[in-house]
């Protein structure tokens, strides 16, 4: 176990968690396929019939279809942009940034947390071949594992603080409330969520925060691990584009059609941004997705082209399409099988936490919870629709601000990313990476982040007061 004394005292404990992640972390199938067995025997523990457990595991199993191949489609769609040359020379100069190697990697820290603000896929791919443009600089002595890992801080840290919140654009928005929430919050609009001072506070301290651990983790020169000694050869495979053979490739070598596609592409796109507010317009993955599909085949300007950047993207997406059904039946098993009590094991969680909730103590018990459920059902904010009926219902009868509250979700959510790979995996796709190399630099963040994020949620929340639902 290389560690060199010229690392720091951070660095050499985050390299030693690296190195027991690495030798005894799981693959990421395997974890999943484990929390799998976890929640089934949660399910059969409060009085889940077996029979209703497999059952539930069988329907759940493919209840994330659209999903997964939303997040398939984040990998191919950037890698179809980023092989691009005119993508590829911007994220090149976006390399040539940092100085070193630990710069380098809180340089991947910063831009991955920025883009999670705006958009969570975003920060996913273009951390991921921002890492892979600085691994291209041998003179950095990058180390790839961490740099891997600071490009996830945009899904380990901030994204549910900024405009890609799920729960604070649905609380915003009264048409897409279910009746059985806005009955409990009424409308909270982003100046109670968002965009509160309090809000500022707390991602201005995660950000500093995640950057200083970031930089302070990163090996040295002489025990940094570059891409090659991880397996993977930074550089994008870009042969040449074959001569055209015969006359039916006419069209597959000639723009015509990628522009017709394009400008047809272009006035959707221009209707969806008029209709609604751009930065929720972008915040749909469907969006996104199609922007930088059509985006990459404009880029790439010959269908020929854009194709074979597709082929060569498509094996990246393996760990996406097979695990994230596992996820799939974990929700399902947790949220739908029922007990001897008639309830399931997500509310006896829930209601475990609220029943001894108070006033004073609803923040850091609600994070806690919200991390706790996070961990075993990953959400992008779609499980807030299952939650928020009985957390909110307990802010409201605390009298507590319910905008912190929605905050709170946000913040703690996004805790378990750390070290659960179910988002991890777009990244690692793009990385070439799997996520125990992963796994123990992010770790050291998780360490400092949890307490770090549940007393700052605790003593902002004691600066507001009560806000009253209020309906449209």
């Amino acid at each position: 176990m290389p560690i060199a004394l010229e690392d720091s005292r951070f660095a050499r404990f985050a390299l030693r968690c690296s190195h027991f992640a690495e030798r005894w972390f799981p693959d990421s199938y395997v974890f999943a396929a484990l929390a799998v067995v976890v929640v089934a025997l949660a399910a059969t523990a409060v009085g889940g019939a077996p029979m209703a457990t497999a059952a539930a595991f069988g329907d759940g199993f493919w209840s994330l279809i659209p999903f997964t191949m939303q997040m398939a489609f984040v990998v191919i769609g950037g890698y179809v942009v980023a092989s691009s040359p005119p993508a590829a020379r911007l994220i090149e100069g976006l390399a040539r940034v940092p100085g070193n190697g630990r710069s380098a990697v809180a340089w991947v820290a910063l831009i991955s947390m920025l883009a999670s603000l705006l958009n969570w896929g975003l920060s996913l791919v273009f951390g991921g071949l921002l890492v892979r443009a600085l691994a291209r600089r041998e003179e950095l002595r990058m180390d790839y594992r961490a740099a891997g890992a600071a490009a996830y801080l945009g899904l380990g840290a901030v994204w549910a603080l900024g405009l890609s919140s799920s729960a604070a654009q649905l609380q915003a928005n009264p048409a897409s409330l279910p009746p059985s929430i806005l009955s409990i919050t009424g409308v909270i609009p982003f100046t109670q969520t968002i965009f509160l001072w309090q809000s500022g506070v707390l991602l201005l301290a995660l950000v500093v925060v995640s950057l200083a651990i970031a930089y302070a983790t990163a090996p040295g020169a002489a025990t940094a691990k570059d891409a090659r000694a991880c397996g993977v050869n930074p550089a994008f495979s870009l042969p040449k584009l074959a001569p055209r053979e015969r006359p039916g490739e006419w069209l597959e070598y000639s723009p015509v059609l990628t522009l017709i596609l394009v400008a047809l592409a272009g006035a959707w796109l221009a209707r969806e941004f008029a209709s609604k507010p751009a930065i929720a317009a972008i915040s749909g993955l469907n969006t996104y997705n199609f922007l930088f599909l059509m985006l990459g085949a404009l880029l790439h300007w010959r269908p020929r082209s854009f194709l074979d950047a597709v082929a060569r993207a498509v094996p990246t997406t393996t760990g996406v399409l097979i695990q994230f059904p596992l996820y799939g039946s974990i929700a399902a098993i947790m949220t739908t099988v029922k007990g001897g009590d008639g309830q399931t094991v997500a509310h006896h969680i829930s209601t475990f936490f609220v029943q001894i909730a108070s006033h004073d103590t609803y923040a850091l018990l609600m994070g806690i919870y919200s991390a706790v459920l996070g961990f075993f059902i990953p959400s992008g904010g779609g499980k807030w629709i299952i939650e928020a009926p009985y957390v909110m219902q307990v802010a409201n009868d605390l009298r507590y601000h319910l905008g912190w509250a929605v905050q709170i979700y946000n913040a703690a959510e996004a805790l378990p990313n750390l070290i659960n790979p179910f988002y991890m995996l777009p990244l690692l796709g793009v990385l070439g990476l799997k996520a125990r190399e992963l796994i123990g630099f992010s770790f050291v963040q998780l360490l400092v982040h949890a307490p770090l994020v549940l007393v700052l949620l605790w003593l902002l929340g004691g600066t507001l007061t009560y806000l009253a639902p209020v309906t449209p």
